[in-house]
Formats: C-alpha cells, structure tokens, sequence
C-alpha cells in the first residue's frame, strides 16, 4: 500500500547538523512536509512538549543527553507529551547488544546508517501496518519487545494466556 505522508510530523534528534539535513531530505523525499530538528535528546525533549510530533527518528550519539537517554525520558517521565510515540532509532553501531539495548529502553523500530528512503519507508510502513501493543512492566514501558507473527512460539519463556 503506498502511504501519504504529507500530514505527519516527524521530529529528526541528531547531533550531526548534516545529518540532520540529510534525513531532512530524506523524508521529504517519501512525502513528509514538517520536520522539527533538534541537536539533543534535551532540546528534543522541548521540542515535543511545546509541539507534538507523530514520531521521531533518533541517533543514538550525542551530548549532552543521548538518543536512548531521550527515549527513556518519552517513555517515563511523568510529564512526558506522548510515552506512545513511534521512535525509530537510527545508528551505524548495529551490535547485536545495542540493538538489544535500544529495544529495552523502548525503541520502536532501528534503522541502521547509511540510511535510504526505501528503508525508512519500510520502517514507517512497519509502524503503521503493524503496531505492537504497548507493555508496561516494573522496569519497562515501550512497545511489545516480541516481534508476533503467527503466535507459534512454544520455548520455555512463552507468555502465558490467561
């Protein structure tokens, strides 16, 4: 299904000033027509409180509040705009323990550097064809960290139905 963008809002958190200009692009490439930029996952945080964003793209890297350090704050914090939006984390360390790391501070999706409009759009497309509830734990508020397709799963750590 081809999507229309037009409409979204998309926060791009990336310290890199091209970067920023490049994913800027990028997304206007697929569509986007508002895009707000922030240098830090601080400033970031400002951002969408003042303005609400329908998601974020978010590097990982930055000082002095990181990409998951920001994600954390959206997904805890009290007085947090939106605990439920999308967040795409995009990154060249693409470590199985990063990975790992982004997901359980409550990554939505993760998108490795370089990046291109096809992946993104995939990403996005994703998000909204697929959306995964959203779990709230002792030590975890994020989307649902398993990836459902189909409902097979029949190891040791399978969730039990009630």
């Amino acid at each position: 299904m081809a999507y229309q963008f037009a409409k979204i809002r998309v926060l791009v958190l990336e310290d890199n000033a091209h970067m920023r200009k490049l994913m800027k692009a990028l997304l206007e490439a697929i569509g986007v027509r508002e895009v707000v930029e922030a240098s830090d996952g601080a400033a970031a945080y400002q951002a969408i409180k003042q303005s609400p964003v329908d998601f974020a793209l978010v590097d990982w890297e930055m000082y002095p509040v990181s990409g998951l350090d920001f994600v954390r704050k959206v997904r805890t914090d009290q007085d947090s705009p939106n605990p439920f939006m999308p967040i795409i984390m995009i990154t060249g360390h693409t470590e199985r323990e990063r990975v790992m790391k982004a997901r359980d501070v409550g990554v939505t999706e993760f998108l490795a550097k370089p990046i291109s409009a096809q992946s993104l759009t995939q990403r996005l497309e994703e998000i909204i064809d697929r959306p995964r509830p959203y779990i709230r734990t002792p030590n975890y508020f994020g989307p649902c960290r398993r990836r459902k397709r189909g409902g097979t799963y029949l190891g040791v750590e399978r969730r039990v139905q009630h």
